[in-house]
């Protein structure tokens, strides 16, 4: 059933919320068993994190209010079938424990990087979907040097980067909208301390309602090469996408000259959620450009 959202509809946020949770949970991902898992102490807290299959490392940054099981299932048990793939839940995600850290960019991409320092891993290719992303933008900015390759799935460096909805859905969040939900239910099965729900969900509203903006000078310095993936209509507003792009040295003629070394994927007919679901296309991009 096709929903239309307009300014001025109270329900909007609940409806986001309902078409994400059963688009999730409507796929048929398969449970994974990781071959190593743990919790790195970092920042005054431990983030936990799984391993899968071996090769050169590849780091999966989740969406928010998702788990590791809930955002990758389909993914990983190819991805991890020629790389060594480290999957993170960020502060107050899935098995990470509850913080009253203040939830910034800054904290999570440390806390990324102080995962790859238990694991004793340098460097890494970083994919982050959505929440992920910006987490992703931020470890690369901050500490380029441990980023190989950049992936960025459904997902901006400056909260303006989304279309005016979105950004009007995301400060129209209220805790009950996520009452009795699948989320709801997949935090408690793995949580430490499922009392903490409620705070969990009014520390993530709070931090989605803040404005934010990492700085188009930072993206334009970042030096590795750069995989955007976006869905045509996942909600991030495609002039703002098409810039970022450009700093990032893309959209130009590359029949007068080199081809960048970054690159941009538009997939036709997808939304925010749906996109993350499309296993065979991300492979595909993922796999040709991780090479």
């Amino acid at each position: 059933m096709k929903r239309v959202f307009t300014r001025g509809n109270t329900s909007k946020p609940a409806l986001i919320i309902v078409t994400i949770i059963f688009t999730v949970f409507q796929s048929k991902a398969q449970q994974l068993t990781p071959s190593g898992s743990g919790y790195a102490p970092v920042n005054g807290t431990k983030v936990y994190y799984e391993v899968y299959g071996e090769g050169k490392p590849l780091v999966l940054l989740h969406g928010a209010f998702y788990t590791i099981q809930m955002n990758w299932a389909q993914l990983i048990p190819e991805l991890s079938k020629t790389r060594k793939v480290i999957a993170i839940e960020l502060q107050g995600h899935g098995h990470t424990p509850f913080s009253d850290r203040k939830l910034d960019f800054t904290t999570l991409a440390s806390d990324v990087e102080g995962v790859l320092d238990h694991l004793k891993v340098d460097s890494a290719d970083i994919a982050g979907y959505s929440m992920g992303g910006y987490v992703a933008y931020k470890l690369a900015i901050q500490s380029p040097k441990r980023v190989r390759k950049l992936v960025i799935i459904s997902s901006t460096y400056k909260s303006s980067g989304w279309m005016p909805q979105v950004t009007d859905a995301f400060k129209a969040f209220k805790p009950e909208f996520f009452t009795k939900s699948p989320m709801h239910a997949a935090y408690d099965a793995v949580a430490p301390d499922k009392t903490k729900w409620t705070n969990f969900l009014e520390q993530m509203i709070a931090f989605a309602k803040v404005p934010f903006d990492m700085g188009e000078t930072n993206v334009a310095r970042l030096t590795m090469p750069v995989l955007i993936i976006s869905g045509d209509n996942d909600g991030l507003d495609k002039i703002e996408l098409i810039k970022t792009y450009q700093l990032l040295g893309g959209a130009v003629c590359a029949d007068f000259g080199a081809m960048p070394k970054s690159q941009l994927a538009i997939v036709p007919s997808q939304g925010h959620v749906s996109l993350i679901t499309q296993t065979n296309t991300i492979l595909t991009y993922l796999n040709a450009f991780l090479k």
